[in-house]
């Protein structure tokens, strides 16, 4: 008989070791799923960054198998102004692959390069290269859901083409 008040301080341990437990757990599923909500939040982010990669490979891939002098890349590809026509179509492609960059529009930017200086025996000579251009290519997009006050996300690329 001395044992049974010695049961009954013990009652109910079993049930708060239980609800402590499972209150652990649960905090532990619910770390997962927003860890899980971060995770799909990055891989959208990534696939954007990789669409504009792709499209910016894309426009310099066609401006090197154009003609590459200033004066045409310039013509044919620069976004000033209303756009070359090269330009324009590649836009409508940037806007159907990235959201959001019919808001804010690619721009594509050919500078003139002139050619460096060749070095003969340790002397500085001029060039007789042609000169080449300087294209920087610079995209934006809003992934859905974003804020509308939270800056657009922007990917650049800075290629030379001779």
């Amino acid at each position: 008989m001395l044992s049974r008040p010695h049961l009954r301080t013990q009652s109910g341990f079993l049930l708060l070791e239980v609800l402590i437990a499972l209150l652990i757990f649960a905090l532990g599923v619910l770390g997962l799923v927003g860890l899980q909500a971060n995770a799909i939040k990055q891989s959208s982010q990534a696939k954007y960054r990789a669409d504009a990669t792709l499209l910016a490979n894309e426009l310099i891939g066609q401006m090197w198998v154009s003609n590459r002098t200033f004066a045409a890349l310039s013509a044919a590809y620069s976004s000033g102004g209303s756009g070359g026509p090269q330009y324009n179509a590649w836009k409508t492609r940037v806007a159907a692959t990235l959201p959001g960059a019919d808001t804010t529009p690619p721009t594509v930017v050919v500078a003139a390069i002139a050619p460096l200086p060749m070095l003969v025996a340790g002397v500085a000579t001029a060039s007789t290269a042609p000169p080449s251009s300087r294209v920087t290519i610079t995209m934006f997009w809003k992934a859905p859901g974003e804020k509308a006050g939270d800056p657009p996300h922007n990917f650049v690329v800075v290629n030379e083409i001779k």
